[in-house]
């Protein structure tokens, strides 16, 4: 079986472009002709042409994938079965070329799970584990299920944080713009009326134009020095140190490090419960997690944990003493241990967070509103302020 590229008219005339997985070129021509399609052209393909496609598919296609080829094992359908149906009902061709791919490799004689570890840039690490422990206790069906729940509930919280800066990042942009466009354009009209008015101007009226001027004159050199600031800035979070720091920094930001804290929290706890459910050893699971946490000061405290574990020790003792954990989550880890349930109070208190960011991200976003309006009114205000304490001086002058 080979992969062959294909380009063929329809009934209308419009051209259409694919890849076909067959033993030879004639048993793609009769696979189009029975499509009704007229074959213009068809050429061979390479195993790994679609390598640097794989990073255009989105989450979203994952959990449908992951849903209809769960419905298909469960209902006795073999997995290649599975995935030759699965190429023609998914519409991402992305998608599809990555499906096809896993076909061919598991009619090759790969397993399910180091076919989909040929594409790290499509299947995470959490979804590849999940799939081996799937494959390994017959329960392929049942995890492929629990993955799609998984990413639906992890893109519903990836979702509200976005929402809830939306807004903010929109106002404190416009108030950049529009305090660059008063200081570049308005402020300098202000300055020649002023000096053919003459006279000692306020303090305020100066530092006004005084940066006025200063951002006229080096416009270019301070937009240098911002993308410098902002090459150097991405340079240091890129490495292990700056990336702590910056993540530690993050979680002590009034109001947001809250929130930070507890999305971490819930991914912890809904990733850890999922692996954990899923037949993953704890040791294994742990290390998923903390490279899936998306915060380098929860991602060594899961680490350490992993290593008192290895040593013997309940899971609950270690996230105790790393202060990032809070007492009802290492308090029900420990009820979960001792219980037997681990799994379970890690869903509780996944869900118990996921109610948490809801109510924080709702009462964000309607305390940052005003807070947001109220600054751009503060800027936008002390310019036009400053601008027309002189006037005001003169007409008082005149008054007398």
């Amino acid at each position: 079986m080979g992969i062959y590229r294909y380009t063929a008219k329809d009934k209308n005339g419009q051209t259409v472009n694919g890849i076909l997985e067959a033993s030879s070129e004639s048993e793609v021509t009769s696979i189009l002709h029975e499509k009704e399609l007229v074959v213009v052209s068809i050429e061979p393909g390479k195993k790994k042409i679609l390598k640097s496609w794989e990073g255009g598919i989105k989450l979203y296609d994952l959990v449908i994938f992951s849903r209809q080829l769960a419905t298909m094992i469960e209902s006795g359908i073999t997995l290649v079965q599975s995935l030759s149906t699965l190429t023609e009902q998914i519409e991402n061709k992305k998608l599809k070329d990555v499906v096809l791919m896993l076909r061919q490799d598991i009619q090759e004689g790969t397993s399910f799970c180091n076919a989909l570890a040929k594409h790290p840039k499509v299947f995470s690490e959490l979804f590849i584990n999940m799939a081996r422990a799937g494959e390994a206790s017959g329960t392929l069906d049942e995890v492929l299920d629990r993955v799609a729940t998984y990413l639906e509930k992890a893109e519903s919280l990836n979702r509200k944080i976005r929402t809830s800066l939306v807004y903010p990042e929109v106002v404190v942009a416009m108030a950049v713009l529009i305090t660059a466009v008063l200081l570049i354009k308005v402020v300098p009209t202000f300055k020649g009326i002023f000096e053919m008015l003459g006279g000692t101007l306020p303090l305020p009226t100066l530092i006004l134009i005084g940066v006025s001027d200063v951002l006229r004159k080096y416009f270019l050199l301070v937009i240098g020095i911002l993308v410098i600031f902002g090459f150097a800035f991405k340079r240091y979070i890129n490495t292990e140190k700056g990336r702590y720091n910056f993540d530690a920094k993050l979680l002590k930001v009034p109001v947001l490090g809250v929130l930070f804290r507890k999305v971490a929290l819930a991914k912890f706890s809904r990733t850890f419960s999922t692996l954990i459910r899923s037949g993953v050893s704890i040791l294994n699971a742990l290390d998923i997690v903390a490279r899936t946490s998306g915060n380098k000061v929860v991602e060594e405290a899961i680490l350490n944990c992993r290593t008192a574990v290895q040593n013997g020790e309940p899971i609950s003792r270690p996230l105790s003493k790393s202060g990032v954990f809070p007492p009802m989550v290492y308090r029900m880890v420990d009820i979960g241990e001792q219980t037997g349930q681990l799994e379970k109070m890690l869903s509780k208190i996944a869900d118990f967070y996921d109610e948490q960011v809801d109510a924080q991200v709702a009462g964000l976003t309607s305390m940052i509103e005003p807070l947001v309006i109220g600054l751009l009114g503060i800027v936008v205000g002390g310019i036009v302020i400053s601008l027309f304490l002189p006037i005001f001086k003169i007409t008082e002058l005149v008054a007398r």
